[in-house]
């Protein structure tokens, strides 16, 4: 070997056995359920990395205890380390082992190598002298260790061939520590693509040609809609690993442990038992096996302990699996999907586990289990006859479709039309409509839940009977919208009905509020400037993307939003969605408590909602705490103040 260098041989043989162990990881994803292979995927995965991923990974994370962990230094760590590192790779191979390029080769090879230096020195950087708890160690924790040791040894075996040392005796003893650390970074970098901490690298380009749902990087698309279970196949739901499609399993094995999921969770924030990287991690173990990538090295679920002991085992099990807790501690925010940069399907993976414990093991939690009973005998989660949704109203005249067979505005009340306290925002919101002249009416009794809850709950078979039960009722009637102060209706109606047959324009309230606002139907004096903040419902910015129409209204009234860390499209969770509410899921604190910090460290005295299970949950929290009022109830007051010589038109409601 005195002549020879070995290095381009190294990675040849290096990239042998990382196909080989491809291959061998392959026949476990190929082990969940067929699902069809679209190939044009592959043309996708330049734009998706380089725009959807880049988006997130650019992006800061939302808690971070290190000041360097910031998301263009990531970003640009990616850029220089992965960049870097796939030239270094072609052009070893063209220089060290098919002897193409000569000088030049050699050179663009060490400029390669250099971007690889400052990419591995940023790694380096966040992880020294103490890495951010979100950050996973193990192999992790080498990654910049094995980057340098990559860099030296072939820069080293490239400097003769750039023309810059005399050859290397590579037979000689003195070359075997060099030797060693080339081929230990190797088996780090290269193998570990499909065995160790770099598999995201390869299995995460897959991840993006394959994804489960493609509409997602589809921008004039928001796929955040539940697909409809199978109620007829021989199982509902995931009992398994295998009973998740191929591709989804291949989505687990994508996870690079970067914990933006964990920082944004709000349970994990709480102290329930979920941590979404580790639920991720849970699952490769059941799907690969324990301790095939080596072991998880990060933070697991607050006050549980244990994960699938066993590749083909039952996922949820309080003794040897992930623990039901865990499992029904998932508020289905989509806060850990949205944070994600290879784009994991979290939400999706807990509602098909939640599918087989509530329709096929009866395992559903028992106050969740008490609700659902509810839904199935009265349509409702109270269990209360259907002529009582609309006694809130019963001084207000509002016409019902079954008098009048048509009208413009189809006014969705919801499960809140039940509650008192958000029978005040129904009521201002009917007498704003009224004062814009709109021409709307209700379904009285004929209105049903939507089935939100249930489907997130995992009863699919309840969901799909109430939808198709008010899909009937709508085609009887003529309207052109409906219009719902619940966000879990609009996102159940408009995103979720129309896999069933049910296809309706559904707008939230905001929205349909600014646009009469933006006509000039709804005047309003500007109030005393209030110390306000304002509280993103998770179904409506990060499952439907309204953020502006809530604020724009706010504006409209005279008043300035302080706005809170996590807002907009990255707002955090109140509770309740998921069912969180009535599974009741112990932890350390209670979520809407946290909520309720995270608006107090606004200096806020009031915070403005625009979602009635949001409006419930932050009311819930013990004083003193900020006044709670939804955008419907501010906006009619100050529409009052502008016409202060008419008459009290709110107050006749």
């Amino acid at each position: 070997m005195s002549g020879t260098n070995p290095a381009g041989w190294m990675v040849l043989a290096s990239l042998v056995i990382l196909v080989a162990a491809l291959a061998w990881r392959a026949t476990r994803w190929a082990a969940g359920r067929p699902t069809p292979i679209r190939w044009s995927g592959l043309i996708q995965v330049p734009r998706r990395y380089l725009v959807d991923v880049h988006h997130v990974v650019s992006r800061s994370p939302l808690t971070t205890d290190d000041e360097d962990d910031t998301g263009e230094r990531v970003a640009r760590m990616h850029v220089l380390t992965a960049g870097g590192f796939v030239a270094a790779t072609l052009f070893i191979l063209l220089r060290h082992l098919l002897g193409v390029g000569g000088l030049a080769t050699a050179w663009l090879l060490l400029i390669a190598l250099a971007a690889m230096a400052f990419g591995a020195a940023i790694e380096w950087r966040r992880r020294r002298p103490r890495r951010a708890s979100r950050l996973s160690g193990g192999g992790y924790e080498r990654l910049p260790w094995s980057l340098a040791a990559f860099i030296v040894f072939f820069g080293v075996a490239t400097l003769s061939a750039a023309g810059l040392a005399p050859p290397i005796a590579w037979a000689s003893i003195p070359a075997w520590p060099l030797l060693a650390i080339g081929i230990w970074a190797c088996a780090e970098l290269y193998v570990g693509m499909a065995l160790g901490p770099m598999k995201h690298a390869v299995n995460g380009v897959l991840h993006l040609a394959f994804h489960p749902r493609p509409q997602r990087f589809d921008h004039d698309v928001r796929d955040t809609a539940l697909q409809p279970a199978d109620l007829g196949a021989d199982r509902i739901g995931a009992e398994t690993a295998a009973d998740f499609s191929w591709n989804r399993l291949l989505g687990f094995d994508a996870c690079v442990q970067c914990g933006r999921c964990e920082v944004a969770c709000p349970a994990f924030e709480a102290g329930l038992p979920l941590n979404p990287k580790a639920l991720i991690q849970d699952l490769v173990s059941a799907e690969m096996g324990d301790g095939v990538s080596g072991q998880y090295r990060g933070q697991g679920h607050p006050d549980r302990a244990g994960r699938p002991e066993s590749r083909g085992g039952v996922l949820i099990d309080a003794e040897s699996g992930i623990h039901p807790d865990t499992l029904w501690a998932c508020t289905t925010c989509r806060a850990c999907v949205a944070e994600c940069p290879m784009m994991i399907e979290h939400v999706d993976a807990v509602i098909d586990m939640r599918r087989f414990q509530t329709l096929e093991a009866g395992a559903t939690p028992a106050k969740g289990a008490a609700v659902l009973d509810e839904l199935r005998e009265s349509d409702n989660m109270g269990g209360r006859p259907a002529v009582r949704r609309a006694d809130w109203a019963v001084d207000l005249d509002i016409p019902v479709l079954t008098e009048r067979g048509s009208a413009d505005v189809l006014l969705w009340m919801g499960e809140g039309a039940f509650e008192r306290r958000n029978q005040r925002t129904l009521r201002s919101l009917v007498k704003l409509l009224r004062r814009a002249g709109v021409d709307f009416a209700i379904l009285g009794a004929e209105e049903a839940d939507c089935g939100d809850l249930a489907r997130r709950l995992g009863d699919e078979a309840t969901f799909q009977r109430l939808a198709a039960q008010n899909i009937a009722t709508l085609d009887r009637y003529d309207f052109n919208e409906i219009v719902t102060a619940d966000p879990h209706v609009l996102q159940a109606i408009g995103r979720e009905y129309p896999a069933l047959g049910g296809h309706y324009k559904v707008r939230h309230h905001t929205t349909f509020l600014a646009r009469l606002v933006v006509e000039g139907r709804l005047p309003a004096a500007a109030g005393e400037a209030m110390a306000l903040t304002y509280h993103d419902p998770c179904y409506l910015g990060r499952y439907n993307g309204e953020t502006e129409a809530p604020r724009h209204l706010l504006e409209h009234i005279g008043q300035r939003v302080t706005e809170m860390e996590k807002s907009g499209e990255r707002s955090s969770c109140c509770g309740s969605g998921g069912g969180l509410a009535v599974t009741d899921i112990p932890g350390r604190r209670r979520i809407a408590d946290v909520r309720m910090n995270h608006i107090a460290a606004t200096g806020a005295e009031t915070v403005a909602v625009a979602c009635p299970h949001c409006a419930t949950m932050l009311e819930g929290v013990v004083q003193p705490r900020a006044e709670v009022v939804d955008i419907a109830e501010l906006l009619a007051d100050a529409v009052a103040a502008a016409e202060p010589a008419e008459e009290d038109w709110r107050e006749s409601a």
